[in-house]
């Protein structure tokens, strides 16, 4: 018998697949067998797979997408029925270091008070940036915190750091800890499972570790948004159900406040910007958590991405010149000057100290609805590409902490009685 179980999930992502297998095959520890489980794949995945791999691979093949939860879960199960004392996670787009799956063993074998052990990951795109190395749950603020996100790699960081959670990307378990809090949880179809699952691998007795000594790259841009808003029903979903129902009752209130507060901000952006589809499929995802609706998205949650580009035909037809102070957003500075050539706009940027006289200025600010300057003699735009430029958009600001107010006073009645139904039915 081997020591460890590997199971990959794929899901339309062949290529990416293909070279995580390879990464974990050049591994220099050997004592392991790989599960590649494919999510319904519609690129040709599995049969890549199978004819590149053969029988370096156990391939398991699902007639539907399970969602990570659900394809994880379909490997994992397989691979505990064959009696491995340490189950391990990989995602498709990771590429395991030749170190990573021993160190990772070894790490738990020398903490036996460690339940799950996780690699350090780096940026693929950046290697010498981190993109985690361990996560903090934050019950004040009701979010998590990774940390170390895109910290330079310096050889200063600890060697290993004991946290609340860790993504799935690469990720050790103990059969024992399976035994104790089960498999990840496939409710939640897509996110929030990995964090959910070290949660209760935490609350079981055992610690969550990262460690620094073993090394991935992933790939970033998982949860992005390109072409609609898959990503953002099953974050909001799952972020706010796993808040629901691990918050302990005297932060309820506090709870459901932030949470309204967040969902207000996209719903009065979207409405702002003309860009409503985010902010249906926002709210339609808080209906469906607070009325105990998980899995796999029903219909009419997801829809294609809405672009309203006419505040921004009006911003670049108004003047062939800008003044733009790029301050602390140089990112926002480039995207504004992207979409302007994207869009078949010459317009001239100008820096404020080479700027000719009356050239109209644009100030970049985090949240236009908190501009005190209305007087419309300069033109604000905040980091979600909201504009404050026009007298309708002048309304929209002075409108907007009232609105704020009455959006959550009207649903924190609804938000904490559902919570409160749910607490219930999880005691009985």
């Amino acid at each position: 018998m081997k020591q460890i179980g590997i199971v990959i999930c794929n899901y339309n992502k062949k290529n990416d697949a293909l070279a995580c297998i390879r990464s974990i095959l050049e591994s220099k520890f050997q004592d392991y067998d790989i599960y590649v489980v494919d999510n319904a794949s519609t690129d040709g995945s599995a049969e890549a797979i199978r004819n590149a791999y053969g029988e370096q691979v156990t391939l398991l093949v699902n007639q539907e997408n399970l969602g990570g939860s659900g394809g994880f879960n379909t490997g994992l199960r397989a691979a505990f029925q064959k009696g491995y004392p340490y189950l391990m996670c990989v995602d498709n787009d990771a590429l395991l270091d030749e170190n990573a799956v021993g160190n990772l063993l070894a790490f738990l074998q020398e903490h036996p008070e460690t339940g799950i052990a996780a690699a350090k990951i780096y940026h693929r795109e950046a290697p010498d940036y981190v993109q985690q190395f361990g996560q903090k749950i934050d019950f004040e603020n009701f979010c998590t915190d990774v940390t170390y996100f895109n910290a330079y790699e310096d050889g200063s960081m600890p060697e290993y750091v004991y946290t609340d959670a860790v993504a799935a990307c690469a990720l050790m378990i103990r059969r024992s800890v399976i035994e104790k809090i089960g498999f990840m949880p496939e409710e939640n179809f897509l996110y929030w499972d990995d964090t959910e699952w070290c949660y209760l691998c935490n609350r079981a007795g055992w610690k969550v570790a990262s460690v620094g000594n073993a090394m991935a790259l992933h790939a970033m841009g998982a949860k992005k948004e390109l072409e609609n808003t898959f990503p953002t029903y099953y974050a909001w979903r799952n972020w706010i159900r796993f808040f629901m129902r691990y918050t302990e009752p005297g932060d309820w209130e506090a709870m459901a406040c932030t949470f309204l507060d967040s969902m207000f901000q996209i719903v009065y952006e979207g409405l702002h910007k003309g860009e409503k589809n985010r902010s249906r499929t926002v709210m339609l995802a808080y209906d469906d958590a607070i009325h105990g609706v998980t899995g796999k998205a029903g219909e009419n949650r997801i829809f294609t991405l809405d672009t309203a580009d006419g505040p921004w035909d009006k911003l670049f037809s108004a003047a062939p010149a800008y003044v733009l102070h790029t301050d602390k957003y140089p990112g926002t500075a480039q995207d504004i000057r992207d979409r302007a050539e994207r869009m078949g706009y010459d317009i001239r940027w100008y820096d404020v100290s080479e700027a000719p006289e009356n050239t109209p200025e644009i100030i970049l600010c985090d949240n236009i609805f908190q501009i005190e300057d209305l007087s419309l003699q300069k033109i604000y735009i905040d980091i979600n590409d909201c504009i404050l430029a026009s007298e309708e958009d002048v309304l929209d600001v002075i409108n907007y902490n009232y609105s704020r107010r009455t959006f959550i006073e009207a649903q924190k009645p609804i938000f904490l009685q559902k919570l409160r139904e749910q607490r219930q039915e999880m005691l009985s």
